[in-house]
C-alpha cells in the first residue's frame, strides 16, 4: 500500500516536470524572434556587428575564428583553439543565441532588429 502511494507521487512529479519543461521550450521558442545581426566581441569588447541578410565569411581576431553568415544563420568554421568547441556549437540565428570561443575570449551574439542595442554581460 505504501509503495502504491509513493509511486503516485513520483508519477505526478515526473508529469508536472515534463508539462513545465514542454511549457518553458514553447513560450521560449514563441517569444525569440529571427534575428537581424551578429555582434562580435573581443574580450568584452565590441570589435564589429554583420547583419545576417548579408552572406559571407569573415576572420576574427586576427585569424584565429572564421565566422560564416549564409541564408541567415552564423556559425564558426575553424577555430586554432585546441578543443575547437565553438565550431561544434553549430548554427545560430534567433535573438540572443550566442556562440563563445573561451580560449580566443570571443563571443558572436545574434541581435533582433539593426535598431536593436543589445548590451550583455559577459
Amino acid at each position: 500500500m505504501e509503495r502504491d502511494r509513493k509511486k503516485h507521487w513520483d508519477l505526478l512529479l515526473i508529469g508536472g516536470c515534463l508539462l513545465l519543461s514542454a511549457i518553458l521550450f514553447t513560450f521560449s521558442y514563441l517569444t525569440s524572434g529571427e534575428g537581424a545581426g551578429v555582434i562580435v566581441r573581443v574580450n568584452g569588447e565590441e570589435v564589429e556587428r554583420y547583419s545576417l541578410y548579408d552572406n559571407g565569411t569573415y576572420e576574427l581576431n586576427g585569424g584565429t575564428n572564421t565566422l560564416v553568415i549564409e541564408n541567415g544563420a552564423a556559425w564558426l568554421s575553424h577555430a586554432d583553439c585546441p578543443d575547437s568547441l565553438c565550431v561544434k556549437q553549430g548554427k545560430i540565428r534567433s535573438n540572443g543565441q550566442v556562440i563563445t570561443c573561451l580560449p580566443n575570449k570571443l563571443t558572436v551574439t545574434v541581435y533582433g532588429s539593426e535598431e536593436s542595442e543589445v548590451d550583455l554581460i559577459s
